[in-house]
Protein backbone atom coordinates (compact mmCIF):
# COMPACT_ATOMS: atom_id res chain seq x y z
CA UNK A 1 0.00 0.00 0.00
CA UNK A 2 2.89 2.81 0.55
CA UNK A 3 4.84 1.76 -2.56
CA UNK A 4 1.77 2.50 -4.49
CA UNK A 5 1.13 5.35 -2.66
CA UNK A 6 4.74 6.55 -3.09
CA UNK A 7 4.79 5.63 -6.76
CA UNK A 8 1.37 7.75 -7.42
CA UNK A 9 2.91 10.92 -5.57
CA UNK A 10 5.96 10.50 -7.62
CA UNK A 11 3.99 9.68 -10.96
CA UNK A 12 2.25 13.30 -9.66
CA UNK A 13 5.19 15.19 -9.45
CA UNK A 14 6.36 14.33 -12.71
CA UNK A 15 3.23 14.82 -14.57
CA UNK A 16 2.96 18.45 -12.62
CA UNK A 17 6.93 19.03 -14.07
CA UNK A 18 6.31 18.44 -17.11
CA UNK A 19 2.79 20.48 -17.02
CA UNK A 20 4.87 23.37 -16.01
CA UNK A 21 7.10 23.22 -19.07
CA UNK A 22 4.19 22.06 -21.15
CA UNK A 23 2.49 25.27 -20.17
CA UNK A 24 5.72 27.40 -21.08
CA UNK A 25 6.10 26.13 -24.09
CA UNK A 26 2.45 27.19 -24.80
CA UNK A 27 3.11 31.00 -24.19
CA UNK A 28 3.76 33.18 -27.65
CA UNK A 29 7.49 32.96 -28.79
CA UNK A 30 7.92 36.61 -27.38
CA UNK A 31 6.34 36.35 -24.19
CA UNK A 32 9.04 33.42 -24.04
CA UNK A 33 12.04 35.52 -24.75
CA UNK A 34 10.87 37.35 -21.56
CA UNK A 35 10.85 34.85 -19.44
CA UNK A 36 14.15 33.25 -21.10
CA UNK A 37 15.68 36.79 -19.75
CA UNK A 38 14.17 36.80 -16.50
CA UNK A 39 15.69 33.13 -15.81
CA UNK A 40 18.67 34.56 -17.42
CA UNK A 41 19.47 37.32 -14.72
CA UNK A 42 18.11 35.16 -11.87
CA UNK A 43 20.69 32.80 -12.59
CA UNK A 44 23.23 35.00 -12.67
CA UNK A 45 22.44 35.98 -8.96
CA UNK A 46 25.02 34.69 -6.95
CA UNK A 47 22.58 33.93 -3.69
CA UNK A 48 20.40 31.70 -6.22
CA UNK A 49 21.02 28.08 -5.41
CA UNK A 50 18.39 26.25 -7.15
CA UNK A 51 17.59 25.90 -10.92
CA UNK A 52 14.28 27.97 -11.45
CA UNK A 53 11.15 26.92 -13.82
CA UNK A 54 8.11 28.99 -15.31
CA UNK A 55 5.19 28.38 -13.34
CA UNK A 56 2.27 30.23 -14.72
CA UNK A 57 1.48 34.05 -16.04
CA UNK A 58 -0.68 36.35 -14.05
CA UNK A 59 -0.73 39.46 -16.26
CA UNK A 60 -0.17 39.35 -20.21
CA UNK A 61 -0.42 42.53 -22.83
CA UNK A 62 1.34 43.82 -25.66
CA UNK A 63 1.00 47.20 -27.86
CA UNK A 64 1.50 47.25 -31.50
CA UNK A 65 1.88 50.34 -32.84
CA UNK A 66 2.54 48.90 -35.93
CA UNK A 67 5.58 48.57 -38.56
CA UNK A 68 6.69 44.95 -36.78
CA UNK A 69 6.96 46.70 -33.20
CA UNK A 70 5.36 45.65 -30.41
CA UNK A 71 5.41 46.56 -26.83
CA UNK A 72 5.46 43.64 -24.22
CA UNK A 73 4.21 43.74 -20.55
CA UNK A 74 4.47 40.45 -18.83
CA UNK A 75 3.68 39.61 -15.33
CA UNK A 76 4.74 35.59 -14.25
CA UNK A 77 5.23 33.48 -11.30
CA UNK A 78 8.58 31.23 -11.72
CA UNK A 79 9.34 28.36 -9.15
CA UNK A 80 12.30 27.07 -7.52
CA UNK A 81 12.89 23.07 -8.39
CA UNK A 82 14.84 20.39 -6.57
CA UNK A 83 17.99 20.82 -9.70
CA UNK A 84 21.15 22.65 -9.44
CA UNK A 85 21.52 25.72 -10.51
CA UNK A 86 22.71 25.57 -13.75
CA UNK A 87 20.85 22.29 -14.50
CA UNK A 88 21.08 22.18 -18.71
CA UNK A 89 18.22 19.65 -19.22
CA UNK A 90 15.33 20.90 -16.62
CA UNK A 91 12.74 17.49 -17.73
CA UNK A 92 13.56 15.86 -15.24
CA UNK A 93 13.51 18.75 -12.52
CA UNK A 94 10.59 18.50 -10.02
CA UNK A 95 9.07 21.65 -8.50
CA UNK A 96 9.82 22.87 -4.45
CA UNK A 97 7.23 23.34 -2.49
CA UNK A 98 9.57 24.93 0.32
CA UNK A 99 10.16 27.89 -1.55
CA UNK A 100 8.69 31.22 -1.98
CA UNK A 101 6.98 32.01 -5.39
CA UNK A 102 9.22 34.15 -7.57
CA UNK A 103 7.46 37.36 -8.80
CA UNK A 104 8.57 38.64 -12.35
CA UNK A 105 7.55 41.65 -14.11
CA UNK A 106 9.19 42.40 -17.71
CA UNK A 107 8.78 44.81 -20.36
CA UNK A 108 10.39 45.28 -23.45
CA UNK A 109 10.27 45.93 -27.22
CA UNK A 110 10.16 44.05 -29.90
CA UNK A 111 11.32 44.08 -33.77
CA UNK A 112 10.19 41.69 -35.66
CA UNK A 113 10.09 39.28 -32.79
CA UNK A 114 13.08 40.18 -31.48
CA UNK A 115 13.98 41.94 -28.17
CA UNK A 116 15.49 45.27 -28.78
CA UNK A 117 18.31 46.71 -26.77
CA UNK A 118 16.95 50.38 -27.25
CA UNK A 119 14.99 50.75 -24.88
CA UNK A 120 17.00 48.80 -22.85
CA UNK A 121 14.57 45.97 -21.35
CA UNK A 122 13.41 46.02 -17.91
CA UNK A 123 13.13 43.04 -15.82
CA UNK A 124 12.35 42.49 -12.14
CA UNK A 125 11.96 39.42 -10.36
CA UNK A 126 11.48 39.29 -6.00
CA UNK A 127 10.52 36.45 -3.73
CA UNK A 128 6.74 37.08 -3.14
CA UNK A 129 7.04 37.68 0.51
CA UNK A 130 9.51 40.74 0.01
CA UNK A 131 7.11 42.51 -3.04
CA UNK A 132 5.66 45.52 -1.48
CA UNK A 133 3.08 48.04 -2.82
CA UNK A 134 5.46 50.40 -3.90
CA UNK A 135 7.72 47.98 -5.55
CA UNK A 136 4.38 46.89 -8.04
CA UNK A 137 4.08 51.09 -8.65
CA UNK A 138 7.22 51.33 -9.78
CA UNK A 139 7.20 48.15 -12.36
CA UNK A 140 4.12 50.01 -13.41
CA UNK A 141 5.41 53.00 -14.02
CA UNK A 142 8.79 51.94 -15.41
CA UNK A 143 6.80 49.83 -17.95
CA UNK A 144 4.27 52.76 -18.51
CA UNK A 145 7.69 55.03 -19.58
CA UNK A 146 9.44 51.87 -21.67
CA UNK A 147 6.21 52.06 -24.75
CA UNK A 148 7.16 56.33 -24.49
CA UNK A 149 10.98 56.36 -24.44
CA UNK A 150 11.39 55.78 -27.91
CA UNK A 151 9.12 58.72 -28.85
CA UNK A 152 7.05 56.29 -31.27
CA UNK A 153 3.47 56.15 -30.04
CA UNK A 154 4.00 60.20 -29.38
CA UNK A 155 5.21 60.79 -33.22
CA UNK A 156 2.81 58.83 -34.39
CA UNK A 157 -0.21 60.53 -32.21
CA UNK A 158 1.25 63.81 -33.78
CA UNK A 159 -1.23 65.44 -36.15
CA UNK A 160 0.63 68.62 -36.55
CA UNK A 161 -0.45 72.28 -37.79
CA UNK A 162 -1.44 74.30 -40.73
Amino acid sequence: MAALLLLFFSAGALFFSSNAQETYSNLPETYRKGVDLALEKLSSHPGIQHHFLFFRSNTKSDIEPGFDVSYIYHHFFLKATKCQKGTVDATGCQFRNDRPLIDCAVCYKTFRGQIEQEPKPYVHCVHRPALTQEMKTERVQRCNTLGYSSGAPTLLASTGTK
